[in-house]
């Protein structure tokens, strides 16, 4: 189960998912092995194979078909562009600052990846066929998925938020094992990356996590990118790191806990606010190109910090850090209260699709579980 984690450098899957040996000498050819995943989709969790194929990215290695010099591929790769989609997604103001590409390349290199990455209109129909090949993430909990209609969503940006304790560390940790698992049991046959500004990852939570749900846990470690931010901008070069590793390899999750605790200390007092807002905008936007661009599940945390306007009598009188920058970056915010004993709460904070509720869930031993009476 866990050898299938993920196909070097290409979201299809290989015939690992299918199981026909025959198939196999045919791993190297990424086109025949869509090809043949498509035919046999319908009598073989097809849907599952879909998901898979419409998230896939094409590596930069391919603009040599198209006449682009191996030194000018090797400077994008440098500046952190490492697929034909970020280069089709930047802006050419962004593209000129790469050292040693001149305007006019620029120009000519936005023109053919143009060609081979669609970014036109389409129907709200073909839309919607998008949305149904979307895989979700199971977070442990029956309720949790419930509440979020399968889980957390790939290829988006979903937040979290609430006071110490209330379990999004432990939330996180879950992720990291369960995006592991194949689509058919709730994951995603993906790796996960880690980035930890808090200090509060802990391997030995992994382990545990594994061994419920049946897996080994030294490859579900294995399976784990792992990396400590020691300041914003260290967070922010951690992000580019992660852009070059998840080309290389089949990753289903990226998870910043907490992504705006380093901004919080690193800029202090109104008169640096907006110098901070806007660093923390450009990081979140990064992160969601990377949802985009590989298909992932990005999954933050986010800090609260007590609401001066708010009676101090109210029922919750905190609310998210980071202002309107993290919200609108959000796709979908769930805030977290603590429950009875070890249960936990969670709303619907904000969502595009989900309707606000909440539900209750535990914390255990082994990650996140249903809530106990």
């Amino acid at each position: 189960r866990n050898e299938a984690a993920g196909p070097t450098g290409t979201k299809v899957k290989s015939s690992v998912a299918t199981g026909k040996g025959k198939y196999n000498k045919m791993a190297a050819a990424v086109e025949q092995q869509q090809y043949y995943e498509a035919d046999q989709g319908a009598e073989m969790q097809g849907d599952e194979m879909q998901d898979e194929v419409a998230v896939n990215y094409q590596s930069l290695d391919m603009l040599q078909e198209q006449g682009v010099a191996v030194n000018d591929i090797q400077k994008l790769n440098d500046a952190g562009y490492h697929t034909i989609e970020s280069v089709a997604h930047a802006t050419i103001r962004k593209l000129s600052e790469v050292r040693g590409l001149s305007e006019a390349k620029v120009v000519k290199l936005k023109d053919i990846v143009k060609q081979m990455v669609p970014m036109d209109f389409k129907t709200a129909a073909d839309a919607l066929e998008d949305r149904k090949s979307l895989v979700t993430l199971t977070t442990g909990s029956t309720e949790l998925d419930k509440l979020l209609e399968g889980g957390v969503e790939t290829g988006s940006l979903t937040e979290v938020f609430g006071e110490f304790r209330t379990g999004k560390t432990q939330l996180c940790h879950t992720l990291c094992v369960t995006c592991q698992m194949p689509v058919s049991d709730g994951g995603a046959e993906g790796k996960a990356i880690y980035i930890d500004t808090e200090g509060t990852f802990r391997p030995q939570r992994l382990q545990g996590i594994a061994e419920r749900f049946g897996m080994d846990p030294a490859v579900a470690l294995e399976n784990v990118a792992y990396a400590r931010a020691h300041n914003s901008e260290h967070q922010t070069e951690l992000l580019k790191m992660a852009a070059a590793i998840m080309s290389q390899d089949r990753y289903a999750l990226i998870v910043v806990d907490s992504a705006t605790a380093l901004y919080r200390t690193d800029y202090s007092g109104r008169g640096e606010l907006s110098e901070r807002q806007m660093q923390l905008a450009q990081f979140l936007r990064q992160l969601t190109r990377l949802a985009e661009e590989f298909g992932v599940a990005v999954f933050i945390t986010n800090q609260v910090v007590a609401n001066p306007d708010g009676m101090s009598f109210a029922k919750d009188s905190t609310k998210p850090i980071g202002g309107n920058i993290v919200a609108h970056a959000s796709t979908t915010r769930l805030r977290l209260r603590k429950g009875r004993g070890e249960n936990r709460i969670c709303t619907v904070y904000d969502s595009p699709t989900l309707p606000e509720a909440d539900c209750q869930f535990a914390v255990g031993p082994a990650g996140i579980c249903d809530a106990s009476d």
